[in-house]
Formats: structure tokens, C-alpha cells, sequence
């Protein structure tokens, strides 16, 4: 049997506002509106939400309307959603019709390969030496 910890989920309905920053340990469903941040595992953005502020999530579903930048695991922007900011992501998917005003960026940069100088010195000194000038 699971345990209750693992099916939180919380609502904030379409009649509620909230000012201040917003912290949920599960699963977070916003059909209101926040003025602040939300930070939480999993979060579903209901079509007439609006939010101020960043969001983290590891998983995010967004239709409403959003104001800040988002950072999620797993991101999903539905064909509702109108995004103001910066928007990274490991996994993405975009409706078509969503609109979004901002730069969207992975969230781990990858390190640059090393050059083949650096790892094998020998190789390209060898190889130019092999190379006749010609002028």
C-alpha cells in the first residue's frame, strides 16, 4: 500500500489569490492565482491561472498564464499557455499556439569535447609534420 506522503496533491481554485511564495512537497494543481514563486515535484496549470513569479517543478504542465521564469525536469507548455520568461528544461514539448516570450535553454550545459590536441598530444604534431607547405 502506498503511503499517503506519495498521493498528496493540493488545488488552488479558480476563486483563490494568493501573495507570497508557494512550497508543495508533491503534486500542486493551480487554477487560481499566485503572486510568487512556486516550488514543488509535479505541477498542473489549469487554462484561467495566472502566476507572477518563478516556478520549479520536476514535472510541469502549463496552460494558463505565466509571468517568470520556469525550470522543470519534464515540461510540458499546452496550446493555452502564454509564457512571459526564461524557460529550462531537460525534457520539452510545446503545443502548437502556445505563445512564449522568452529564451528557452537545456538545463545542464554540456562541456565542450577537449580538442584531440589536449587529450593526445603526439597525434597532431605527428600529422603536421606529414603535411608538405607548398608555396
Amino acid at each position: 500500500m502506498a503511503s499517503a506522503s506519495n498521493s498528496t496533491f493540493s488545488v488552488i481554485g479558480s476563486d483563490v489569490k494568493i501573495t507570497g511564495d508557494v512550497a508543495a512537497s508533491a503534486d500542486l494543481h493551480v487554477d487560481g492565482t499566485v503572486q510568487g514563486d512556486i516550488k514543488c515535484s509535479s505541477l498542473v496549470q489549469g487554462e484561467s491561472s495566472q502566476v507572477t513569479g518563478a516556478i520549479h517543478a520536476e514535472t510541469a504542465r502549463l496552460a494558463g498564464r505565466v509571468n517568470g521564469s520556469i525550470t522543470a525536469r519534464e515540461l510540458v507548455i499546452l496550446k493555452s499557455a502564454q509564457i512571459e520568461g526564461d524557460v529550462h528544461y531537460d525534457a520539452l514539448t510545446i503545443e502548437q499556439g502556445a505563445q512564449v516570450d522568452g529564451r528557452f535553454a537545456p538545463n545542464t550545459q554540456k562541456k565542450p569535447a577537449k580538442p584531440v590536441e589536449s587529450t593526445t598530444p603526439a597525434q597532431p604534431t605527428t600529422r603536421q609534420e606529414q603535411i608538405p607547405l607548398t608555396n
